[in-house]
């Protein structure tokens, strides 16, 4: 991005020879693995008592492993499957043979394909719609998009509103954008929905499985990729020490967390927006990293775990869409090397704000009779497990940063513009493919070439 803030290196100019970097997840990780290969001493962070930020792993069955957190990839992700092969980790195909499931309108329907058993017309206009507004984006700097100033004020809702006249797609709309981004369309700016799916390779790409960017999972959980990172790293990787400050002076950084202060040439905080508020600094940076419509991305992961993906037996995918919640969608995480049949529920968008207000008893009751009017043919699951990532304390939200009316005119100028001595990385300061693991390690990589170019 543009409009940099000028990054001077350490008094004497001399070259920046350690780094503390804040977030042991995809991008502060990344950020160290470089640094490290370049001589650099870095100290790495992380407030919880894992690796991998938002990639999770849940084990489902002996040796069987699902993400409860970011999962998939496509060809155009050249980074992570650079770093797959690196790290000796491989992919797995997403299954999607068999019928699909819907459950739209009162109409509940078992037909081939994605396509929804809904008005084609419809669909097709809502989509040609979405495709003007993606293909005007100016995706290096969505300030510069033309008309960005009406655009980054109206929330996706209100252009719904006033665009969308057939009930078919304005039933369809949100799930759409709850699939694609975690978001109720009442939190977005239309700026920020046509830059993400622009970001993310465009409206086929980011929808498509087979040759799109949902085509594969990492073998074993996309969380292997964090942890390989941290192994490599060593004691260099300091878990359950959250950060609470980082002060700068004319020599260097001092970051104090929960157990006490390191000292630094530079910092890197890795985290998503509004925790990257949360941490106090001195000097303040003269643009916050979120503004007051900034919203958490709306996302609540449910695993049903069977001893084996039943429905296959049935001629069905395990793929669904559903206008009445709490599974908005589903779809068939079963672990490749077998063990465990796993049907995995997206909870999205204003539905998740309510399924995660409800007790862990009556999501699970939710979940499974909701499953079971899906799939009748299912057994009562043996598992359960539900990731909670609207209430999860130090991401805030998954599958990113929600930008609302203002944010992308007030705070992408600077986003990834470094405040003296401290770094930003995090897959919301890419503007290539934003929000998804893709965006966060190349975000890594732009972190430690700004470092190395301090002089």
């Amino acid at each position: 991005m543009s409009a940099q803030e000028s990054a001077p290196g350490p008094a004497g100019g001399r070259p920046v020879a350690s780094a503390v970097v804040v977030g042991a997840g995809l991008a502060g990780l990344t950020a160290a693995s470089g640094l490290t290969a370049h001589g650099i001493e870095v100290t790495v962070l992380e407030a919880r008592d894992r690796v991998g930020g938002r990639t999770h792993g849940l084990q489902v069955a002996p040796g069987s492993w699902v993400d409860a957190g970011a999962a998939y990839l496509g060809d155009r992700h050249t980074h992570l499957h650079a770093l797959l092969a690196e790290l000796g980790l491989k992919t797995t195909p997403t299954t999607m043979l068999g019928a699909s499931r819907f459950a739209l309108g009162g109409v509940h329907a078992t037909r081939d394909g994605r396509f929804p058993p809904l008005n084609a017309v419809a669909l097709g206009d809502l989509f040609e719609q979405l495709a003007e507004l993606t293909a005007a984006v100016v995706p290096e700097a969505p300030w510069l998009t033309p008309d960005a100033e009406r655009l980054d004020a109206l929330t996706a809702a209100d252009w719904a509103d006033r665009q969308l006249t057939h009930p078919d797609a304005r039933l369809f709309f949100p799930l759409f954008l709850g699939e694609m981004m975690a978001a109720d369309p009442a939190d977005v700016s239309v700026l920020h929905m046509a830059f993400y799916l622009r970001s993310g390779g465009g409206l086929r790409y980011l929808n498509a499985f087979e040759g799109g960017a949902q085509q594969d999972r990492v073998a074993g959980g996309a969380h292997q990729v964090c942890e390989r990172l941290a192994d490599r790293l060593g004691t260099r990787v300091r878990l359950g020490e959250p950060v609470l400050a980082v002060h700068q002076d004319a020599h260097g950084v001092t970051v104090r967390s929960a157990r006490g202060e390191h000292r630094a040439d530079v910092a890197v905080l890795a985290l998503p927006p509004l925790p990257a508020d949360a941490v106090e600094q001195h000097p303040a940076p003269p643009v916050r990293r979120a503004g007051g419509r900034t919203a958490r991305g709306c996302a609540v992961k449910v695993h049903l775990v069977h001893p084996a993906p039943v429905w296959r037996d049935h001629g069905l995918s395990g793929w669904s869409v559903n206008a009445e919640g709490p599974l908005l969608s589903t779809v068939d995480d079963s672990p490749a090397e077998g063990g465990a049949g796993v049907l995995t529920g997206f909870v999205t968008g204003a539905e998740a704000h309510r399924f995660a207000a409800l007790t862990p008893e009556r999501q699970r009751a939710a979940a499974a009779e909701q499953a079971a009017r899906l799939f009748p043919m299912l057994p009562e699951p043996v598992g359960l497990h539900i990731t909670d990532w609207v209430n999860e304390e130090y991401s805030q939200g998954c599958y990113a940063a929600l930008f609302g009316p203002g944010d992308w005119l007030r705070h992408g100028p600077t986003l990834t513009a470094p405040h003296r001595r401290v770094h930003w990385a995090g897959t919301e300061t890419s503007t290539e493919f934003f929000g998804l693991m893709e965006g966060a390690i190349r975000s890594g990589h732009r972190v430690v070439a700004e470092i190395l170019a301090r002089t």
